[in-house]
């Protein structure tokens, strides 16, 4: 009910979008927590689809000048009123800005910004690249506006999990 009102309210107004950044290491839930809250947006009337897209950075990058920009707005486009989750973003950044990688952000940046109100799009990884991925260009970090790190499991809670999941098939 919160993120139903906090959306109508908001909804529309510049600054407000719903593209968040995950990070932390492998095996700390980043993946299962998108599909989630893809799931709870839509059923807050936030988004019209319950669906997550799933992607990593090397699924937007075209092997060929000029394929990148069109493989990319596929991949948005199927997203289109639910979430696009790219994995492991950080590998779009090329250290010369000049490369693939750079046109697919550009590509991102441009339809986050002209259809905000249609999708989301969380970007995952681990901690120390995501940083050097969201400061790698200006329009990113305006974009970004929730970060959310995820710690890893402590021993005892790897061992619940554990013991769960026997219980649940029977070992």
């Amino acid at each position: 009910k919160k993120i139903k009102a906090y959306a109508k309210r908001n909804k529309g107004e510049a600054g407000f979008n719903l593209h968040m950044c995950f990070y932390g290491n492998p095996g700390t839930g980043k993946t299962e927590v998108a599909r989630i809250l893809s799931r709870i947006l839509y059923d807050a009337g936030v988004l019209s689809e319950a669906k997550l897209v799933e992607t990593d950075g090397h699924g937007l990058l075209g092997k060929f000048v000029g394929e990148t920009a069109p493989k990319t707005e596929a991949k948005i486009d199927s997203a289109m009123g639910g979430v696009l989750f790219i994995d492991e973003a950080y590998t779009l950044v090329d250290e010369d800005g000049k490369g693939f990688g750079q046109e697919a952000i550009d590509t991102i940046l441009k339809e986050m910004e002209d259809h905000r109100d249609d999708f989301a799009v969380i970007v995952a990884g681990y901690s120390k690249p995501m940083e050097k991925f969201i400061r790698s260009n200006p329009g990113l970090k305006s974009r970004f506006n929730r970060f959310v790190h995820f710690e890893d499991y402590t021993p005892e809670e790897l061992f619940e999990i554990f013991q769960s999941l026997c219980q649940k098939n029977a070992y």
